[in-house]
């Protein structure tokens, strides 16, 4: 093989990427990473904003593979903030030797299957050329970012960041007059982290979010010696439920529960850290209406008690979908935020933006004179990284055709007509909708076995079955019809105002949970994969 023909071509170098590369090498195949950053890491080497972090607790996010690394780890808090979730994924990559592997700078501009070879042929931007057998996508599930449809986003002179690209360098916000557009995931994040050193925060919300407490807090040395000897347990625990995390939902339903029970606790709930607030309450919560709007009721009131002016509690408040509906912000001092003086919440639904300016924010009311925009905007997601790279499989077809209304795969991994294609954290797949890192590992070590199995039978073309994936398209749509989630407008089911034709459902995520979801890849392989072709 050439330096630039490899057995497979890893995009991305995340959660991922590095552990595919992991797999693969000990594989003993030829692989190479490419990524468009300059080092390893994704999510987190990009997302440097203040307040970035976990809300996954740290102990579930590592990786589970090597005993040896779950030993030598320390982690210092339980939701640990990026530049520890970086020097994280730094650690790994040099201890298992992996970054000689990677190339850098490296952004990919289109990937074409050559039906004579059985080869990809992968052209980054510069006009570099690689070929491999096997194309291996790991380039994240929010990695596409977007800013707002606003003109004259590009006339501001002052600082304005998306927070997707924020600099390495430090950002001094200290007196400083800040705009926050957005205030989804990030945008809770942010505004939380730089409310008190700025001197005027405004944030412009077009849409509230149910938001919750995190409740970070240090881990001392004894609890990190408690967490590794029961990393067994932890990763037992997460295995065991449909999102993946360590909070399991009650087996009881809202109404069978007596209503000063049923409050105490909701009350634990809400004080207790992590996402058991959301994926941990009673089991009919994210699928009874009734039940949700009790429990978006006692948290609408968690809200009020903590915004002193009710006015502004109200548009904080969400009134077109009800919690859990939507992706969960887990916050800190976020609400309190908007008791300080100088923070000011403008509901862009009344008083629209009309422009950006030279000198700030034009809305329908006033100019609004800034130092920095900052951009919570959010991402073209799950998709939306799949599109940005031209795609070409048999027969000329392009896969952002295919995807027009949607994403069409079989599993998540595979999609028919894109033969050696194997997208490791992919639309309609597990990790989408669950917690990342041990839904990629399940995904990359059944996609790795697949291969060696391959590779050991001589098989140097596999493909996804066009029945197959129309199987896995009904069963995935099949979900959507009992969750609340799927009459939600958010980036779960499609939508995003920020990019053009993303205004009607679309089926982006797996809804089955993930030990089902693992149990559907066991059952494949067990059965020698009569989903997919191979010659």
């Amino acid at each position: 093989m050439s330096d630039n023909t490899h057995d497979a071509i890893i995009v991305g170098a995340g959660v991922c990427g590095i552990y595919m590369l992991y797999r693969l090498l000990n594989l003993g195949l030829k692989v190479k990473v490419l990524e468009a950053a300059d080092g390893p890491g994704g999510t987190w080497h990009w997302n440097r904003y203040p307040g970035a972090r976990f809300d996954s607790e740290s102990y579930t996010y590592g990786y589970s593979f090597s005993k040896e690394l779950l030993e030598e780890w320390d982690w210092s808090e339980h939701f640990a903030a990026q530049p520890e979730t970086l020097r994280y994924l730094n650690y790994v990559v040099d201890k298992f030797s992996l970054r000689d592997h990677m190339e850098f700078d490296t952004r990919i501009k289109s990937a074409q299957f050559d039906e004579a070879s059985n080869q990809w042929l992968i052209t980054s931007d510069t006009g570099e050329q690689y070929r491999s057998t096997y194309f291996c996508t790991a380039i994240g599930m929010l990695s596409a970012a977007t800013l707002p449809r606003i003109q004259g986003t590009s006339d501001f002179l002052g600082e304005s960041y998306h927070t997707y690209y924020w600099p390495k360098e430090p950002v001094d916000l200290e007196n400083k007059r800040v705009a926050v557009i957005g205030t989804g995931a990030t945008g809770v994040q942010v505004i939380g982290a730089i409310a008190e050193q700025v001197k005027q925060l405004t944030v412009f919300q077009r849409r509230p979010n149910w938001c919750a407490p995190l409740h970070n807090a240090p881990i001392s040395e004894g609890e990190m010696q408690k967490i590794k000897s029961s990393y067994d347990e932890i990763f037992a625990k997460c295995q065991s439920t449909a999102s993946g995390f360590i909070h399991s939902h009650d087996t009881r339903s809202v109404k069978e529960v007596p209503t000063e029970e049923k409050h105490a606790f909701w009350n634990k709930l809400y004080n207790s850290p992590g996402f058991g607030v959301w994926v941990g309450n009673f089991k009919d919560v994210l699928v009874d209406p009734e039940a949700n709007a009790e429990y978006s009721d006692f948290i609408a009131n968690k809200i009020r008690e903590r915004v002193k002016d009710p006015i502004t509690a109200e548009k904080l408040i969400p009134k077109d979908h009800g919690f859990g509906t939507r992706r969960v912000p887990l916050e800190t001092r976020y609400y309190e935020a908007y008791n300080l003086d100088h923070v000011r919440l403008v509901d862009i639904t009344e008083n629209p933006i009309e422009c950006i300016e030279a000198k700030g924010v034009k809305t329908a009311q006033e100019l609004m004179e800034f130092d920095v925009i900052i951009y919570a905007t959010g991402f073209d997601a799950i998709t939306g990284a799949f599109d940005r790279i031209d795609i070409t499989g048999v027969d000329g077809i392009k896969l952002a055709d295919k995807w027009k209304d949607g994403p069409i795969t079989c599993f998540g991994v595979q999609v028919a007509g894109f033969p050696n294609m194997f997208m490791l954290a992919g639309p309609q797949g597990a990790s989408v909708a669950s917690n990342f890192p041990p839904a990629i590992e399940a995904a990359v070590d059944w996609a790795a076995d697949f291969m060696e199995q391959l590779y050991k039978e001589g098989v140097d073309r596999v493909e996804a079955d066009a029945d197959a994936e129309s199987e896995w398209q009904e069963y995935v749509k099949s979900f959507y019809e009992t969750s609340l989630l799927a009459g939600t407008q958010s980036w779960f089911t499609g939508y995003n105002s920020n990019v053009e034709g993303h205004d009607k459902l679309r089926h982006m995520i797996y809804l089955g949970g993930a030990p089902a979801y693992r149990r559907i890849l066991s059952e494949a392989a067990d059965n020698g994969y009569p989903q997919f072709k191979t010659r």
